[in-house]
């Protein structure tokens, strides 16, 4: 069991990401945290851009990639993630999680997807 999982802006890119966040669940111990961030557009439900369909990729809205440093093609980004985030979170892994806006102007800490999310493994012992 582990007590910390950091993942940074790889959600968004993971067919059927409520395994992942059922996995990170499981392998945390009671109290465990997983620390991680998407491109989180809180004014919106979550979407599903793409899904696979017997190993073939479904592309539901227009495909759209991010940067990625190993291929000049980018990462297809699979899943938008909305204001709904934490709820379909709790639902796949039993986590509670709560968003942290990070904007600071006075520190210079301005942008877009600054945001970063915790889940945390509830300890059902008590």
């Amino acid at each position: 069991s582990c007590d910390l999982v950091i993942s940074q802006d790889v959600m968004e890119h993971v067919f059927e990401p409520e395994k992942a966040f059922a996995e990170i669940g499981r392998i945390l111990k009671p109290g465990g945290v997983h620390i991680f961030t998407i491109p989180y557009l809180p004014q919106m439900p979550t979407r599903p851009r793409a899904k696979l369909e017997e190993g073939a990729v479904v592309h539901l809205l227009e495909p759209e990639y991010h940067g990625d440093p190993v291929t000049s093609s980018g990462s297809l980004v699979v899943t938008d993630w909305g204001h709904d985030t934490a709820a379909l979170i709790k639902d796949a892994s039993g986590m509670q999680t709560t968003v942290h806006e990070l904007q600071d102007p006075l520190k210079g800490i301005v942008g877009a997807h600054l945001e970063v999310l915790v889940s945390v493994k509830q300890d059902t012992s008590q």
